[in-house]
């Protein structure tokens, strides 16, 4: 009777070792069915991966919300919501949504944009954007005696920025006095730039330059070195770019290599 006993404890104290871990990763039971912890953490990790930190003093919001659901989800499936044609449209874009999420996140993590496509991305840009910068004024009127007009009112003492702002027909530059900021010289038209690079500092064209948009009278303030960011300063820039363009190409590829009838 004794062995008896010790075997029914014995069993007792097995059965409840085991049923521990188990009920420890419930954070309820709703209307006897068990919600699981791992609801809790994943949309913890939905919260942390938005950008937000998950406080402590947010665990009990994430139990509340998780319950909350289930009772809700509960209440959905006994009205036989979970069988109709348009639930189950709406989980099949959501399983595709989901699932081609996590292989664009898989190829991003097998083919990370290395230091080295960073740096060869930004030499190529400092090729391309190298060079002379120059900060001119213009204004662009629409005939030519109009232009030739402004050029003699400018030998006779009148003032750029004035001029500009009552007569020039670009919006953006006008209201500046005619000011088109630092640029490149392949920033402007072909016209503009050769007759802009040709000025020397303070210069205003002698004679009006036609261009697709009508005719400018250029000014050439100042010329510098182009002032290009450090490669640190733009880094998460062009890495972020290279990283869609890889992207962009697996897509294209795996478009391109797909059968279909």
């Amino acid at each position: 009777m004794k062995n008896r006993y010790l075997t029914a404890v014995a069993a007792a104290a097995l059965i409840g070792a085991f049923a521990l871990p188990a009920a420890a990763q419930n954070l309820a039971i709703v209307n006897g069915k068990p919600v699981p912890k791992s609801r809790a953490d994943a949309l913890a990790q939905q919260i942390a991966k938005s950008g937000r930190p998950v406080t402590p003093e947010m665990q009990g919001q994430l139990k509340d919300e998780v319950i909350a659901r289930e009772i809700f989800m509960q209440e959905a499936q006994k009205l036989g919501l979970d069988a109709t044609d348009d639930y189950k449209n709406q989980m099949d874009l959501a399983r595709q949504t989901l699932l081609i999420r996590e292989l664009f996140a898989d190829y991003q993590k097998k083919n990370p944009v290395t230091d080295a496509d960073i740096k060869a991305e930004y030499d190529k840009f400092v090729a391309a954007n190298g060079g002379k910068e120059y900060r001119a004024r213009h204004i662009l009127v629409e005939k030519e005696d109009e232009a030739k007009a402004i050029i003699a009112s400018l030998k006779k003492g009148g003032k750029f920025d004035d001029i500009a702002k009552k007569q020039s027909k670009d919006p953006g530059s006008g209201a500046n006095g005619g000011d088109l900021d630092w640029a490149n010289a392949s920033s402007y038209v072909p016209e503009f730039s050769s007759a802009m690079i040709k000025l020397n500092k303070g210069q205003t064209t002698d004679a009006p330059v036609k261009s697709q948009f009508g005719f400018h009278v250029i000014r050439l303030d100042d010329v510098r070195e182009a002032q290009l960011p450090k490669l640190e300063e733009v880094k998460p820039q062009i890495a972020q770019q290279l990283q869609q363009q890889k992207l962009a190409k697996f897509q294209d590829d795996l478009r391109a290599k797909a059968k279909i009838e």
